[in-house]
């Protein structure tokens, strides 16, 4: 015979999955957060204040006026013109990453208000192919700045990549020289270009059109750097400072003008965009 329980005792701790979508652990603190609540605050972590890696639909949605995002040159999309294969081909991984995101590149583009400045927003979107820098992405840089110092508005640029696209070859790296000498232009005629560093911000995009804002603000934690730490300490044979490539240390060394937590970055940008 089997005993039961007169009265019902302690209910067991189930521990939700995150494929489930409803919990989610934490990087940082290996917390188990409700996702909810993440999306209340902005995805960052009540108990550590880690930053999670969001798409470009959430930074539309927390930086600019609802619904004012009206986007430009969707229609581009990269092509294999190299019929690069690694473990598979460049074109299946452009298709698979066309389905997982529904975007036709790794940035979106477009016109939009904040507060009811107009601006022109670029967001880039690490789920497509690690956020990485092909041709479409330094064409749709170069396209928005022309927007951008043609109609005399501010541009804003959230960058979040590993860098060049190496499926496109010399083809990506080209892209450096593209946005800059655009960028270099828009400076020349006075527009005003705020750099948003996210994690992570590296390679090829930091070498470029990321770190030639008039303002840069990075989010807390931030990973942004050329190589990765580990490549670094292998080239020079040194040990290197503890979080040396983190968006603090950046601050500290002048890197970077403002460590800002993504929940207080819209105000952030309102206060820029009036002041100037």
């Amino acid at each position: 015979m089997w005993f039961k329980r007169s009265q019902p005792g302690i209910k067991p701790q189930i521990k939700k999955s995150v494929s489930d979508g409803i919990w989610i652990k934490c990087d940082q603190c290996n917390e188990i957060v409700y996702c909810k609540q993440l999306e209340e605050y902005a995805w960052i972590c009540t108990q550590c204040n880690f930053h999670f890696r969001i798409d470009s639909h959430k930074y539309i949605q927390l930086f600019l006026d609802e619904n004012s995002f009206q986007e430009m040159d969707a229609h581009l999309k990269s092509i294999d013109l190299l019929k690069f294969k690694d473990k598979k081909s460049y074109s299946d991984r452009l298709k698979e990453a066309k389905r997982k995101t529904g975007l036709t590149d790794a940035i979106r583009t477009g016109r939009a208000t904040i507060s009811g400045i107009p601006v022109v927003f670029c967001v880039m979107d690490f789920s497509f192919i690690g956020g990485s820098m092909g041709s479409v992405v330094g064409e749709k840089i170069a396209r928005a700045v022309d927007v951008a110092g043609n109609q005399k508005l501010p541009l804003i640029i959230v960058s979040a990549s590993g860098g060049a696209r190496m499926m496109e070859s010399i083809l990506s790296l080209m892209q450096m020289a593209k946005t800059a000498s655009r960028l270099a232009w828009f400076s020349e005629n006075g527009g005003l270009f705020i750099s948003i560093l996210t994690n992570p911000t590296m390679a090829g995009v930091m070498a470029s059109y990321a770190m030639l804002g008039d303002i840069h603000l990075a989010e807390p934690g931030a990973l942004i750097g050329f190589a990765g730490p580990r490549v670094i300490k292998q080239t020079i044979g040194e040990e290197l400072p503890e979080g040396f490539q983190r968006a603090k240390f950046q601050l500290d060394h002048g890197f970077v003008d403002a460590v800002v937590s993504r929940i207080d970055m819209r105000e952030i940008l309102i206060k820029i965009l009036t002041f100037f």
